[in-house]
């Protein structure tokens, strides 16, 4: 018989498939199921000092590890996006978040019809603007069309809201902002990502998501049960994938634990 070899980077066990496999044949299927454990290759290198733990301990091996990265301008963050952000099918151009549009790299800027810097984590939320640090950090910035971006604001993130114009199935209200399903664990992890990585330890505020909407200037960004829900809901993507590796291999030389491991979310929060 034909050996099949597992591809390197996110290797599941075959067991944890095969299970889940017979449990979907045994039970209704459900909207949402929580993050299976994964292995890596960087598990017994990058990783080595947080295997195994959990709570409190595994969020502050993480921190430790997460916070060893180059910083770059915010000036330099255009160029980084056109290649974080590259479009797969096209690499003259970019993919939007929140809208899923493809753009040309070229219309970077700030007029209608151009893409812009969207800070994920709103930079009100903590008051870190665009200084280098939080403010520059390509983990949670991301390409956005001009006006959805604005219409997203510093709003925190729930379920609900109006369509929002342009935005491939986002939703908005008074005080929060829902991204498209294909973005909804992006979302999560990349929030959740600035929430181990700024703890208050560099001069920066110590950065915690809530079970609140309309958190204003404060450090915090909520609801986290929701974005828990959309960690399992929307599992990482070759893209985010892709996009995790070129920030590692070409600029910070750090990752995004929680696409490597989505089921760290769960055993910290």
């Amino acid at each position: 018989m034909l050996a099949i070899r597992l591809p390197g980077r996110r290797r599941k066990a075959v067991a944890l498939a095969t299970a889940a496999v017979l449990t979907a044949l045994a039970a209704p299927a459900l909207t949402a199921t929580e993050a299976t454990a994964t292995t890596t290759d960087y598990d017994t290198t990058y990783y080595k000092n947080a295997i195994g733990k959990t709570g409190t301990s595994l969020k502050s091996s993480l921190h430790t590890i997460i916070s060893s990265q180059t910083k770059i301008s915010y000036s330099a963050v255009w160029n980084a996006l056109k290649a974080t952000d590259q479009d797969p099918n096209n690499s003259n151009n970019v993919i939007l978040l929140y809208s899923g549009v493809s753009r040309s790299k070229s219309l970077n800027g700030g007029d209608v019809g151009d893409w812009n810097r969207e800070h994920t984590w709103a930079k009100s939320h903590g008051d870190f603007g665009e200084a280098t640090g939080p403010g520059t950090d390509l983990h949670h910035l991301r390409p956005a069309d001009v006006q959805v971006n604005s219409i997203r604001g510093n709003l925190d993130f729930d379920n609900g809201g109006s369509t929002v114009s342009n935005g491939g199935g986002s939703l908005v209200d008074s005080d929060s902002f829902e991204p498209r399903d294909a973005d909804k664990g992006d979302v999560a992890r990349m929030i959740l990502y600035m929430a181990v990585r700024y703890e208050g330890d560099d001069g920066w505020a110590d950065l915690e998501p809530n079970e609140k909407v309309g958190n204003g200037s404060n450090p915090y960004i909520g609801k986290l049960s929701v974005l828990k829900a959309w960690n399992d809901e929307d599992p990482p993507s070759a893209f985010e994938e892709n996009r995790n590796q070129v920030i590692y291999d070409s600029y910070q030389h750090n990752r995004n634990p929680f696409i490597d491991h989505p089921e760290w979310v769960e055993a910290i929060w």
